[in-house]
């Protein structure tokens, strides 16, 4: 009987068995160390293997293939007292390339489509969808956003609801109030061009959570994260206002 040869097999195939499943780990925690630095960032390596519980040395290796693919970079984290002797500790951060993992379809088409609105329709049509737009998702989460009645507690509903819809949103309180932070934008690119999306987005923050709000940093303009300062209950008046979004970039 004429044996018939095996099809060869695909790049995909040839690594099999250990050596086929110690890649798909790797892969699965350099996507852990990409999500820590999208949801942290900036941080360092020790806070990445503490969070994920491993050796600093395993994750500086995923650092390293993040930084040399130029999906990630660092920056020296800030001195904290009296100078002392040695290199600053490094913090480690997403590029746009590096965020990408976390989705930023249809960038070109939305793009092309809100220029097209801008020269047929202006500035205020541009306004007018970036409204119709931030209306739809905040309508899904007012119930919960508005139940609690100080702010601080708004901004905590607020962030929950923003990571439910793919902005890995936290808060953490300052001495004035909360500031909530989104570590993803799955518009930056748009928004970069198109700030209305930035500013529509922060008069509804002000009205879901019943207090003016100013927005100091923004992913679309280069910065780490967006970051929108929450006054406390006892800052506030019994009005909400809408501090423009004009805030100095950190």
């Amino acid at each position: 009987m004429k044996k018939t040869a095996p099809a060869p097999r695909t790049p995909e195939e040839t690594v099999t068995g250990p050596a086929a499943a110690g890649q798909q780990a790797d892969g699965r925690t350099r996507q852990g160390v990409a999500r820590l630095l999208l949801e942290r960032g900036p941080v360092t390596a020790v806070a990445i293997a503490e969070a994920l519980g491993l050796s600093p040395t395993a994750v500086r290796r995923h650092l390293d293939a993040l930084v040399a693919d130029g999906e990630a970079y660092t920056r020296d984290a800030p001195r904290l007292g009296s100078r002392g002797r040695g290199r600053p500790a490094k913090l480690f951060l997403l590029t746009e390339a590096g965020r990408s993992r976390f989705g930023h379809a249809y960038d070109d088409l939305a793009i092309a489509a809100l220029r097209f609105l801008a020269e047929s329709g202006g500035e205020q049509a541009v306004r007018a969808f970036a409204e119709r737009r931030v209306a739809t998702l905040v309508d899904r989460h007012r119930d919960a956003v508005t139940a609690p009645g100080d702010p601080a507690l708004r901004a905590k509903a607020l962030a929950v609801a923003l990571s439910s819809e793919g902005y890995a949103a936290s808060t953490r309180s300052v001495g004035s109030g909360e500031q909530l932070c989104q570590h993803h934008c799955p518009v930056a690119h748009v928004a970069a061009e198109f700030p209305q999306l930035c500013e529509v987005e922060t008069a509804a923050f002000a009205e879901l959570l019943g207090t003016h709000v100013q927005r100091l940093a923004t992913i679309a303009r280069g910065d780490a994260a967006c970051t929108t300062h929450v006054p406390s209950a006892e800052g506030t008046g019994t009005e909400a206002r809408h501090v423009p979004d004009g805030g100095k970039s950190l």
